[in-house]
């Protein structure tokens, strides 16, 4: 992908040229995608129910909850609502507009003692001439918007579920760190009433007395702090859900085993596949229809009108039977002098539509960065997880030999604290990186473009 892969635009329309279509810079099909992902061989096409890949009925149910209650994605789905009606504004244009008056006055002279009384009703018909396809282009831009508020819902809509999964992740691993301090508090426990049993039986130091008290106190100082991060967890979960602040959601069950290999499909299938993609590209088409649109404003406009009046001194007499008057004129209208303005207008709208082709080239370049550092990323905590195992039980065997070994005299308690200290880390990791997996292969789903359901529940 190279910016010489980038088509260069006909040349700015004169006044008194061509009047048709204006060409982006851009030119989708050109951009060329590595034949393959750099860290996987796979090609099969990226599943669109990755949700049910984690077999977890609690997750569905809460993912379908934030969608309904979410007010992003409520504020989301309005703005394509919002959009809708613009376009139907847009496609207005191409009928008349029909406007109906009436009025009564009343009004004497100088001369004349008796006032006059005097109704009248009309009908103004008025009418553009699309000539140049000026208000084509106007339509061809509020499609191009609603396209955009449509990918950017369906984008917003994934990457709530994936917000949801990966808070309710955080939820149960907050959890699981909260149990698994609760249980070294019991172990402290535990062994600060060895420790102190065999000191007043002169088996062990005074300072072993105060480090076995300072590792319980260390260890319900970590028990509080874990505490506090899962109502902070639970409250994110509860916000994402819109049921926040009720404060009482309750999260049970075990972090998922990833059981299956990711199916990335191809590179060349992402920019049709993303949601955010599509939005991108189809803000730049519309920032191509702007760019029509304002080249053409500084074009004569041709207009018809038509008008029907009829005039009596009594709004009874209107409808007498009387002749109405009517006319009809054609007229031809051209900005003259403006001062630049429309000039201005037109090259703004220009240098938007070149902002809009680099921020779609941004975009995808980010899209295959995302994908690719993912799949690395995948790669590597797979191997932190293997060998993090191998370490918790090197250290939990170190720590039973430690104990015995300071039970028998032969080390000093601070060995023991050190071979705990090392345990302590390897479990903390082991729930962590377990938990990173599954939180990187969520956002590798959404960095794919994979829905969280199949598209026929949608």
């Amino acid at each position: 992908m190279h910016l010489k892969k980038v088509v260069t635009i006909a040349g700015c329309l004169a006044l008194s040229g061509c009047v048709g279509n204006l060409d982006t810079l851009l030119n989708r099909q050109a951009i060329d995608a590595p034949a393959n992902w750099q860290d996987t061989k796979a090609v099969t096409p990226i599943d669109n129910n990755w949700l049910a890949s984690f077999q977890r009925d609690d997750l569905n149910r809460l993912v379908q909850v934030a969608m309904q209650n979410n007010l992003e994605i409520k504020k989301r789905a309005l703005d394509v609502d919002i959009a809708e009606q613009k376009l139907k504004q847009a496609n207005s244009s191409f009928f008349p507009d029909l406007d109906f008056s009436f009025s009564q006055k009343r009004a004497n002279s100088a001369n004349d003692a008796n006032p006059t009384n005097t109704s009248s009703l009309g009908l103004d018909l008025t009418y553009e001439l699309d000539v140049w396809g000026k208000l084509s282009d106007q339509a061809k831009q509020a499609t191009q918007d609603l396209n955009y508020a449509k990918a950017t819902f369906e984008q917003a809509r994934q990457q709530l579920a994936a917000d949801v999964s990966t808070a309710w992740l955080k939820v149960i691993e907050t959890r699981q760190l909260l149990e698994l301090y609760d249980r070294r508090v019991q172990t402290a426990r535990n062994n600060l009433a060895i420790i102190e049993s065999g000191y007043e039986k002169g088996l062990n130091e005074a300072r072993d007395v105060y480090l076995g008290r300072n590792e319980l106190d260390s260890e319900l100082s970590r028990v509080a702090n874990q505490r506090a991060a899962l109502s902070e967890a639970r409250r994110t979960l509860e916000r994402y859900l819109g049921d926040y602040p009720k404060g009482i959601l309750q999260i049970n069950g075990e972090i998922p085993m990833l059981t299956q290999e990711i199916a990335p499909g191809l590179p060349a299938d992402l920019i049709s596949r993303k949601p955010s993609l599509a939005a991108s590209w189809n803000s730049l088409q519309s920032k191509n229809a702007a760019l029509a649109y304002a080249h053409k404003q500084r074009l004569p406009a041709l207009n018809l009108s038509a008008t029907l009046n009829e005039t009596a001194d009594l709004p009874k007499n209107l409808f007498d039977g009387s002749a109405m008057l009517w006319s009809l004129l054609g007229s031809i209208t051209a900005p003259v002098f403006d001062a630049g303005e429309l000039k201005s207008k037109e090259h703004v709208a220009r240098l938007e539509l070149r902002q809009a082709e680099y921020q779609y080239l941004n975009d995808v370049y980010d899209a295959y960065l995302a994908v690719e550092n993912a799949i690395t990323r995948e790669d590597s905590l797979e191997q932190q997880y293997a060998a993090t195992q191998l370490a918790e039980q090197n250290a939990r065997t170190a720590l039973d030999l430690s104990f015995e070994q300071y039970q028998r005299g032969l080390i000093e308690y601070t060995s023991v604290l050190d071979s705990q200290s090392r345990l302590h880390d390897a479990e903390n990791s082991l729930i962590q990186i377990k938990s990173e997996l599954v939180a990187n292969r969520i956002n590798l789903h959404v960095a794919l473009g994979g829905d969280f359901q199949h598209s026929e529940a949608q």
